[in-house]
């Protein structure tokens, strides 16, 4: 079987599927997801970064699907999680409590409460008052957990990536600073109501390189190697996630490379190691498939307005993301300078700017490519417009992974008071 997307006789398919039949039996716009490009990414990630030294911590805000959580959960990975909500659904999805991973700055009460019940096997604190609020909660419970608490650290390190997805710099929200870390950690271990976890770093997404992330791994071991010295326990290093594909043609980073700096970082040395991807494993076993509404000449361009729109796929709008668009079926013609915009009443509503497409008529169906990460679940209503649907290609077949919304649905959550009546 041909994995993931690729045509076949002029016809882009996943999986051997062809996506026209897909989209007349589901409607557009529509995600499309390969089980067997989830699978493979996951396999090559594990062999190359893991290695049997380390485990994969699944970034479950790239993509929380329940249908994608089983199936990672299923090949062995954990969870990274970032609210109660991701909890909740890691958990409904079948990770075992003590493979989740709580980061974030700004967890609630509820939240940490709910953790520490369930045993999550650990939650990053990313400041001084998060430590003294998860250590009162956990003394608060009477009762032992075995959950532990981490300590994410801010290693001060630059990315070539989105500053809005850059977060290990010392001007972002995340971690505290490395002169701080082995003060908090010893309260931590200290405390006598929670065990301690270890230390965790994360500096972004969409990190094409190793060399940021072996910066920010050398100065994690540092503070890591200082606290063993004085006698703590630092069971586990969380190394975050990031690892990005280039956009343009689809291809991953280089996971041997990133491989091979995490042997020359830790070598031998005694700590288990974990792992965080996200986009690494969804992005490229994802499509989001949109029909051509209208085509419409302008100066020195043409816009091909279509079903799909920035609250399906905010990443081009909010990031200036680039995603590859593509016809699903082979259309002839010499190609030419194409907006793909959206319905909604924004200018900034675009799937992509500048492509080099050929002449599209309304029906035409389109692949934008490299959606599987950061697309569906970063979905809005705005507009009033429904949630696109997903489904999940697996066997053989495809199948449904989330409800179709309807506009009665979203009127159906909201309320109007006696007063208005």
């Amino acid at each position: 079987m041909i994995i993931g997307f690729h045509r076949i006789d002029g016809q882009l398919c996943c999986d051997g599927i062809a996506l026209e039949a897909i989209a007349a039996e589901f409607g557009s716009p529509l995600y499309v997801y390969s089980a067997a490009a989830i699978e493979a990414a996951y396999s090559r990630f594990d062999r190359a970064v893991c290695n049997g030294r380390g485990v994969v911590h699944f970034a479950v805000k790239s993509n929380s699907n329940l249908a994608i959580l089983r199936l990672l959960a299923r090949l062995g990975a954990g969870a990274d999680i970032v609210s109660g909500g991701e909890m909740q659904r890691a958990l409904k999805a079948g990770f075992a409590p003590e493979k989740i991973i709580f980061s974030g700055v700004g967890k609630t009460d509820q939240e940490i409460e709910a953790a520490l019940e369930a045993g999550i096997g650990q939650i990053n604190a990313e400041s001084l008052s998060e430590v003294e609020r998860v250590l009162a909660l956990a003394r608060n419970m009477g009762r032992s957990t075995p959950c532990r608490l981490g300590l994410r650290i801010n290693p001060d390190v630059a990315t070539d990536t989105h500053a809005k997805i850059s977060t290990g710099k010392s001007d972002t929200k995340f971690g505290v600073p490395a002169a701080e870390a082995a003060d908090l950690y010893r309260l931590i271990a200290t405390s006598g109501v929670i065990e301690p976890a270890g230390l965790a770093v994360h500096i972004g997404s969409q990190i094409m390189v190793e060399a940021p992330f072996e910066a920010a791994w050398i100065a994690l071991l540092d503070i890591a190697e200082g606290l063993r010295e004085d006698g703590f326990d630092v069971p586990m290093l969380d190394l975050g996630g990031g690892l990005g594909i280039d956009y343009r043609d689809g291809t991953p980073a280089d996971a041997d490379a990133l491989g091979a700096a995490v042997t020359r970082v830790f070598g031998n040395r005694p700590y288990r190691l974990g792992f965080e991807p996200g986009r690494y494993l969804l992005a490229e076993a994802g499509v989001l498939l949109t029909r051509v509404l209208h085509s419409k000449p302008a100066t020195e361009k043409t816009f091909a307005i279509v079903d799909g729109a920035m609250n399906d796929l905010i990443r081009p709008t909010l990031y200036e993301a680039w995603h590859r668009i593509e016809p699903v079926s082979d259309t002839a013609g010499a190609v030419q300078p194409t907006d793909i915009v959206g319905p909604v009443c924004e200018t900034g509503d675009y799937l992509g700017l500048g492509h080099s497409l050929p002449p599209l008529q309304r029906g035409d169906l389109l692949a934008v490519r490299s959606a599987g990460a950061y697309g569906a679940v970063m979905r809005s209503n705005y507009n009033t417009r429904p949630f696109a649907a997903e489904i999940l290609i697996i066997n053989g077949e495809a199948r449904p992974i989330s409800v179709q919304q309807t506009v009665a649905d979203l009127l159906a959550q909201d309320r109007i008071p006696p007063e208005l009546q």
